[in-house]
């Protein structure tokens, strides 16, 4: 990790708080003039606790690289004061959206927005390559959005793992012809399918017992095909603690990928549709089982402040959004949790470990939960991850685009979680969950180690449960 010694890294340049000559605005420097709240922008007091908490600052001790830094280089832009530049554009890309800065930030300022806002801004004026233009425009806008092509998309997944596909891929050389980050990551996906909860339960199940509340259950995309189990054990996990759920099969992707990728304006068009969803089924909350999705979730209101027609809609949306955890530890009828197998192969009681989801900790501040909830598990060992709090370097495609970053990042964490010597390592977030796998992969841990989902860890420890009927 870089030395941040450096009394130039740590403290603002002498000059910080000078008024430069300013220069006429460019097209997008004016473009960010308007979108940037200039309030969060001049609430930054410099004071540096951020730094601390920033990964890309701990691994390169650069200023710029720091919530301080690119703050004051998204101000200099909106001031006039410099251009914004490829170098500016570096830096903002460089960021991975964790958030971390916010929760010890003295004064309360929204980075993620600023965050966002500039993305938007620079996207705008971007001018990528035809092939770049080509995959956003299918991810962002014929995919992501469209359910029917998502479920599509799991069944041709399913086909290619289950059929042979993938061993002929993996023994004729094929995959070679992928960049090595994606070959590792082809190798870990978890078996995909073309069926999700609707399909499988239908719109409604019932509690069990009796029913505390109804609970929306946000099912996503990629968690709808990619993670299919996780998602029909949050739905029977909910059940068996006392909720009725709705599943609003008009819902849709959260639009969190096109917020953080600059495509604010099909975020919100996807905002909207979820919005009507949820308000039309009339339920007491919505139920998110993804730290990523739920931070965009629980933002609606922000999202959407500007549309007259759906502000209080979104208020009444963002303020039921609950992560799975917190949900069930503080409004359901938990059931009994307890590990039955065997110890660990060393002879030792079971130990579990936990990695924060950024977004879930930072933006929708539920750390507690899940290891309260961890902790109620008879049986098993809980041991603190050193550093848990720091992002694992996935951050929804940031270890496609920043690879060496995040491989950087990863290889920081790893080290920490091998000191916990656990059996099992668990986390809120499929982003997470793929990453920490592939942690686990290149550390040659998969022997002693895995990495699942809370949803899946607590499910399968549930005494005497029984499967849901489809209604």
């Amino acid at each position: 990790m870089a030395a941040v010694n450096d009394t130039a890294h740590n403290h603002p340049p002498s000059n910080w708080g000078a008024t430069p000559e300013k220069k006429p605005l460019n097209p997008l420097a004016q473009t960010m003039k308007l979108q940037l709240n200039y309030d969060e922008l001049t609430n930054c007091m410099r004071c540096g606790f951020c730094q601390a908490a920033c990964p890309t600052f701990l691994e390169t001790g650069l200023e710029a690289a720091s919530p301080r830094g690119r703050i004051a280089l998204m101000k200099a832009v909106v001031d006039g004061v410099m251009e914004p530049d490829q170098t500016f554009r570096e830096q903002m890309d460089l960021c991975l959206g964790c958030r971390a800065c916010e929760p010890v930030c003295p004064a309360d300022v929204k980075y993620g927005h600023l965050l966002e806002e500039t993305r938007d801004s620079l996207e705008q004026y971007e001018e990528h390559r035809w092939f770049i233009k080509a995959a956003r425009r299918v991810a962002f806008k014929e995919l992501f959005p469209k359910p029917k092509r998502m479920k599509l998309l799991g069944k041709m997944l399913r086909t290619y793992q289950k059929s042979g596909l993938q061993k002929v891929a993996h023994g004729t050389g094929v995959m070679k012809l992928f960049p090595k980050n994606m070959r590792e990551m082809e190798a870990i996906l978890p078996e995909a399918s073309g069926r999700g909860v609707v399909e499988t339960f239908g719109t409604r199940v019932p509690a069990k017992g009796h029913k505390i509340a109804t609970v929306g259950m946000f099912r996503g995309c990629l968690m709808d095909v990619m993670f299919t189990n996780t998602n029909k054990k949050t739905v029977e996990l909910l059940s068996e603690a006392g909720f009725e759920v709705i599943i609003p099969d008009t819902q849709n992707c959260c639009g969190a990928l096109h917020a953080h990728s600059g495509e604010v304006d099909q975020a919100k068009a996807l905002a909207k549709q979820n919005v009507r969803a949820f308000r039309e089924a009339g339920v007491d909350y919505i139920a998110s089982n993804a730290g990523g999705c739920g931070a965009l979730l629980v933002e609606y209101d922000h999202l959407l402040h500007d549309e007259p027609e759906y502000a209080d809609d979104a208020k009444w949306f963002a303020a039921r959004v609950k992560d799975v955890s917190h949900l069930l530890l503080e409004k359901g009828r938990l059931p009994e949790f307890a590990h039955k197998d065997e110890p660990g192969s060393d002879g030792q009681s079971f130990t579990i470990t936990y990695q924060d989801s950024c977004h879930l900790r930072n933006v929708m501040r539920s750390s507690n939960a899940p290891r309260n909830l961890m902790k109620r598990v008879a049986n098993v060992k809980f041991v603190e991850l050193q550093g848990a709090d720091r992002c694992c370097g996935s951050a929804g495609i940031y270890n496609i685009v920043q690879t060496d970053m995040a491989n950087q990042i990863l290889e920081h964490k790893m080290e920490h979680v091998k000191e916990t010597n656990a059996h099992m390592l668990i986390t809120s977030n499929p982003g997470c969950l793929l990453q920490m796998k592939l942690g686990i992969e290149r550390e040659r841990l998969s022997e002693k180690m895995e990495a699942v989902h809370i949803v899946d860890f607590l499910y399968d420890r549930i005494a005497d449960k029984q499967p849901q009927q489809k209604h």
